[in-house]
């Protein structure tokens, strides 16, 4: 049974041997001229103008969290619509209340001021 799982374990000893060795390449070959600016803090486009540590906003997250969900959603759309044809009527119900699921949260974080950028 062991026997079955030997190109398996071949292609990760490759693959890890390929990765080891091109980040060896790139340690040896890349130029190395760090100068001031380089080496200096760049954030968006601009000098960073406050401590490192400071305090997110809350919304960041919540607009990651949706985007994540809505995401999801349509990950779970694709394989949904290549087996329409063989699934049938309650399959169709079902993905229709998994939207309706969605639709009923999105007004709801919409009503709450969640997507309201200030």
């Amino acid at each position: 049974m062991l026997a079955e799982y030997w190109p398996v374990l071949v292609f990760i000893v490759v693959a890890a041997g390929l990765g080891i060795v091109l980040l060896a390449i790139g340690l040896i070959v890349a130029p190395r001229r760090p100068g001031a600016e380089k080496l200096a803090p760049y954030e968006c486009g601009f000098e960073a103008f406050e401590d490192a540590r400071m305090k997110f906003d809350v919304r960041y997250y919540l607009i990651a969290i949706l985007f994540v969900i809505f995401d999801l959603e349509i990950a779970f759309l694709f394989p949904w619509a290549v087996v329409f044809d063989r699934i049938g009527l309650i399959a169709l119900v079902e993905m229709a209340l998994f939207l309706g699921l969605l639709v009923v949260g999105f007004i709801y974080i919409w009503k709450k001021g969640a997507l309201e950028w200030e």
